[in-house]
């Protein structure tokens, strides 16, 4: 089995824990981990984007001419396509981008995600994160101690003082073990999590 070292909030070595093979050394899939990454950027769309056809647009019942004999092209309403305040050809309307994927395609793609932060060693297991009270300054001087740049920092549940101690760091963001997932994970360069949300990670995703 893999073996990770885990560090205090200071950055010093405490021990070294075996982790699931599972889920860090598995067989990396990059299309599992394109179509889980298009997956959930498309289910995150809200698709309210609409514009009017010309059956929409308010006006144009009158025929702007007549038919024959004035030189011009023949026109049946100011609100055709061409015409400035026109309709819109093939107008976009309010629909559901969202869809699902494969269970077992979705849990490929994650193993492979987990796999990729580990064997690069971008992965830092904290023997626990916490803090007294919010202070963006003392996650800034966390991260530092850790090397830890973009970070992605998972708790083993929601920690209200970790998540607005981080809140206004650039690039970095706060999650939770149930909640990890694909997009994020290769959002950020450097995976940052408590010894006990890894223990959580694998015992719901293993």
């Amino acid at each position: 089995m893999p073996k990770i070292k885990v560090v205090d909030m200071s950055g010093k070595e405490l021990r070294e824990i075996e982790i699931s093979e599972v889920l860090f050394a598995s067989d990396i899939n990059e299309t599992a981990v394109h179509q889980a990454v298009v997956n959930h950027l498309a289910n995150r769309r809200q698709g309210t984007q609409s514009t009017k056809t010309r059956s929409e647009v308010r006006g144009g019942g009158r025929k702007p001419w007549r038919q024959k004999g004035t030189g011009s092209a023949r026109q049946g309403s100011t609100r055709s396509p061409q015409w400035k305040g026109g309709g819109v050809v093939f107008a976009p309307k309010p629909r559901d981008y969202s869809y699902k994927l494969p269970k077992s395609l979705k849990k490929v793609a994650l193993y492979s995600a987990l796999t990729s932060k580990f064997n690069d060693g971008k992965m830092i297991v904290v023997d626990n994160i916490s803090f007294d009270a919010p202070k963006t300054s003392k996650m800034i001087e966390f991260f530092d101690k850790l090397g830890a740049r973009k970070p992605l920092v998972v708790t083993e549940s929601v920690d209200k003082n970790v998540y607005l101690s981080a809140r206004n760091i650039e690039k970095a963001a706060v999650t939770y073990a149930d909640l990890i997932n694909v997009y994020e994970l290769l959002k950020h360069d450097n995976l940052v999590i408590s010894e006990s949300a890894l223990k959580r990670v694998e015992e719901v995703f293993n």
